[in-house]
């Protein structure tokens, strides 16, 4: 009796502390899997009906890994890039790949394919150059943030001052008058890290100085810079703002340790353009039975104004809509329509999904079954991470990911990382984001490196497998994805 009785209290003590795993993002796929059998979240009906689709999964993982379909997505973003280039918010050549684009989609006798307007600013990188000229005389590679202020025609000449945090700023904003505060922050993670380049020249010239340059956001350098956007929420504190080297970022706090003042020369010729109108791009699959049930796949179709954008988001982008043609080609349309969104203005801050959430919230015309996103690479591919409120959608997203074991993609982890999906995890639809082993992503991110060497063909196909599996099944099973 007593040790019956204490194996209940475990059960039940286990059942608690995977509940709160599950809450806080802590448990592997086959814990969730474990907790959502052991207490019956999923009907026995359900779970055989996900587990019927392992022959569909076998057949897309077999035509794109290794059949008709093996390297195309990599064929077709190669081709992509390397014609386009960079694809800046505001540019004509950002419009000239999107109509490229909608030609494409069209060839592949895609449904539905059009594009929706979105308003979108226009900041443009001029001529920009720092050096140090004093106490030698030493080239500092650069990139100006979004959203910065010039510099004078001329430029400006200052001396710097050195911090390694916003708290080392405080405390020492008196001597910042008048100089060019440089952050030295060491890279802890993006979000925690980015946050030095959105709001640290705001910051620094609440305290008084004319101009801001900022370590570069990554874990790893090769005297590279990387680019990004900085946030000004009053006009009077815009101030020229660049990204640094790490190595260069370095190099001037060592020497101001030393009890030397370097000082910098920074020319910066940005403009602030009228805004725009740019367009996300849309594709479908349209759903055999119940058309007015969606499924989004997406990623960003806009870039960065240096490197190719084969990364961030390229590869996204491309695995999205390539799901849709992986379909066709197979002769595969599911129950619900699977929708490729390929968004513009991601870099500046999300505009065009902003403005395809306005306009597609409201479901009296149709209904979001989940939405889904690649934007953190499209390397070896983990599983997904995943936002929403029901437990039994998490336990379903648990289930369909095991049916990827052949490619080790079984992972899931809870929180979405998907930049143009906060407003639908906001207001609580399901989201997914694709996760992958992306230890490197940050090497290239925003930088002139962000080509496609960075890709493998074998890997894009994996991931692309992967996101058409995923989508297919989830907008193919009898009952929505539930919300609560």
């Amino acid at each position: 009796m007593l040790k019956s009785g204490t194996s209940a209290s475990v059960s039940w003590l286990a059942a608690v502390l995977a509940i709160s795993s599950i809450l806080t993002g802590s448990l592997c796929t086959g814990d969730i899997r474990t907790s959502c059998s052991d207490r019956d979240i999923l009907p026995r009906k359900l779970v055989d009906e996900i587990r019927g689709y392992a022959p569909v999964i076998k057949s897309i993982i077999n035509a794109v890994v290794h059949g008709s379909e093996r390297n195309k997505t990599y064929e077709d973003l190669a081709l992509f890039v390397d014609t386009f280039g960079a694809r800046y918010t505001g540019t004509a050549v950002l419009e000239r790949s999107i109509d490229y684009m909608v030609q494409l989609l069209k060839r592949r006798r895609l449904d539905n394919v059009h594009t929706e307007p979105a308003r979108v600013p226009r900041w443009v990188r001029g001529y920009e150059a720092a050096w140090m000229v004093s106490p030698r005389l030493h080239k500092l590679p650069i990139l100006g943030l979004g959203y910065s202020a010039p510099t004078p025609r001329h430029g400006i000449t200052a001396p710097i001052l050195v911090v390694d945090s916003f708290e080392e700023l405080h405390e020492n904003r008196h001597k910042a008058i008048g100089k060019i505060v440089v952050f030295n922050q060491k890279f802890v993670s993006y979000d925690v890290t980015s946050k030095y380049r959105k709001r640290g020249p705001e910051e620094a010239a609440k305290a008084g100085a004319v101009a801001v340059l900022v370590r570069s956001v990554t874990p790893f350098s090769i005297a590279t810079p990387h680019t990004g956007y900085t946030a000004f929420t009053e006009r009077r504190f815009r101030i020229p703002s660049a990204s640094i080297t790490v190595e260069d970022a370095q190099l001037l706090k060592r020497m101001q340790d030393r009890g030397i003042t370097p000082v910098v020369k920074l020319i910066m010729h940005n403009k602030d353009l009228p805004a725009v109108i740019s367009r996300n791009t849309v594709a479908e699959i349209t759903g055999r039975e119940k058309p007015r049930e969606v499924v989004i796949v997406s990623g960003h179709i806009d870039s960065w104004d240096v490197g190719q954008g084969a990364m961030d988001d390229g590869g996204g982008a491309f695995i999205s809509w390539r799901a849709l043609d992986v379909f066709r080609r197979l002769g595969l349309r599911p129950r619900r329509t699977v929708r490729s969104v390929l968004w513009t203005a991601e870099e500046v801050g999300t505009m065009g999904a902003e403005q395809y959430f306005a306009d597609h919230a409201d479901e009296r015309n149709e209904c979001i079954n989940i939405a889904m996103e690649s934007d953190m690479g499209t390397f070896k591919p983990k599983g997904l991470a995943f936002s929403g409120h029901s437990e039994r959608a998490r336990c379903v997203i648990a289930e369909v990911l095991s049916l990827f074991s052949d490619i080790d993609a079984t992972e899931l982890t809870i929180g979405a990382d998907a930049p143009d999906l906060r407003k639908w995890i906001k207001a609580g639809f399901p989201v997914a984001s694709l996760t992958t082993h992306n230890e490197k992503y940050f090497y290239f991110h925003h930088t002139e490196g962000d080509t496609m060497t960075v890709h493998d063909p074998k890997v894009l196909d994996l991931c692309t497998a992967m996101w058409a599996g995923v989508a297919y099944v989830l907008a193919d099973l009898h009952d929505s994805l539930p919300r609560r």
